[in-house]
C-alpha cells in the first residue's frame, strides 16, 4: 500500500513540474508583446543595394510571420513587396526564409519562434526581384519538362457513350499519393545545395513530380521520363542532402521520390503495376 501512495505522489509531481513549465511558457509568451521584424529590401531593376529595414510589430498569440508583413506594410511601409495569396498553406506563394530557414510565411506563427527578433530573406536559387519577390519562371520551367500530367493514349475518348473510368486499387493510389500533395512553393529547391551549383538540374521538386507520374498506373509516359532525368544534369548530381525533405511544408519527401526513381533506372526497382485499364461502363 505505501508502494502505491509513493508512486502516486511521484506521479502528481511530474504533473506538477508540467503544468509549471506550461504557465512559464504560456507567461513566456503573453510577454512578448512587440517583435522586431527585419526585412530585406532590394530591387533589382533600380540596382538598389541590399539593405534591412526593422519595423516593431506589436504581437497577438494567432498572429503569423505573413500576418507581422502584412501589418508592416499596411501601417509602416507599403512599399514592401511580398507575394501571397491563399494565406492557409495551399498556393504555395508566400514561400521565403525566415530566421535563415525556407518556410512558408502564412503557416510559420511567431510563438513557434525564438527570441524577440524575425529576419525575412527572398527564398535562394532564385533570381531576385525585389525584396521577398523571386522569380519562379526557372522554376516552373524544369516542372514543365517532366511533362506533370497523366498521359494515355485510351484517355482521350469522343463516343459519350464509352465514357468511363480507370481501374486502381487502393495500393496504386498509395504509391504516388504522397508526391501528389505538392504545392509547388519552392521551399525545397531553395534548400537544395545541388542547385545553387547546377541551374541545369531539375531540383528536387520536379525530379519528385516526374516520380509520382511514373508511379501511376495510368500513364503510359514511364519510359519518356526516365530518359527526361537520367543524364549529367539529372538525377544523378543529387547528392541527397535532404534538406529538400526537412523543409516541404506538406510532407512530400521529394528526397524519397528521387531514390525511388533511382531505383528504376538502375532496374533494382522494377515497376510491377500494370497499365490501368478503363472500367467496362456497361
Amino acid at each position: 500500500m505505501n508502494q502505491i501512495i509513493k508512486k502516486i505522489r511521484m506521479l502528481e509531481k511530474k504533473n506538477n513540474q508540467k503544468d509549471m513549465t506550461k504557465i512559464n511558457n504560456t507567461k513566456a509568451e503573453t510577454s512578448r508583446q512587440m517583435v522586431v521584424l527585419n526585412v530585406y529590401r532590394a530591387n533589382t531593376h533600380r540596382n538598389d543595394l541590399p539593405r534591412v529595414e526593422k519595423f516593431q510589430i506589436p504581437v497577438q498569440r494567432w498572429m503569423t510571420v505573413l500576418d507581422a508583413l502584412l501589418f508592416a506594410k499596411s501601417y509602416l511601409d507599403s512599399s514592401i513587396a511580398i507575394r501571397y495569396s491563399c494565406r492557409m498553406a495551399s498556393c504555395g506563394s508566400c514561400g521565403m526564409k525566415i530566421n535563415g530557414v525556407p518556410k512558408l510565411a502564412c503557416y510559420t506563427k511567431i510563438s513557434e519562434l525564438q527570441g524577440n527578433t524575425i529576419t525575412c530573406e527572398p527564398l535562394s536559387n532564385f533570381p531576385h526581384i525585389r525584396d521577398l519577390v523571386t522569380d519562379f519562371s526557372q522554376f516552373f520551367e524544369h516542372h514543365k519538362e517532366m511533362a506533370p500530367f497523366i498521359h494515355n493514349n485510351n484517355a482521350d475518348i469522343k463516343d459519350e457513350n464509352k465514357l468511363s473510368e480507370f481501374k486502381q486499387t487502393p495500393q496504386d493510389v498509395d504509391n504516388y499519393l504522397q508526391f501528389s500533395y505538392c504545392i509547388k512553393c519552392g521551399l525545397c529547391y531553395s534548400a537544395c545545395p545541388t542547385v545553387a551549383t547546377d541551374t541545369k538540374f531539375p531540383g528536387p521538386q520536379a525530379l519528385s513530380q516526374a516520380y509520382r507520374y511514373y508511379a501511376d498506373t495510368r500513364d503510359d509516359l514511364s519510359n519518356r521520363r526516365l530518359n527526361a532525368v537520367d543524364g549529367k544534369h539529372g538525377i544523378w548530381r543529387c547528392h541527397f542532402a535532404g534538406s529538400c525533405s526537412k523543409v516541404c511544408p506538406k510532407g512530400v519527401d521529394p528526397a524519397l521520390g528521387i531514390q525511388l526513381l533511382r531505383g528504376h533506372i538502375m532496374g533494382y526497382s522494377r515497376n510491377e503495376n500494370k497499365i490501368a485499364k478503363l472500367r467496362d461502363p456497361t
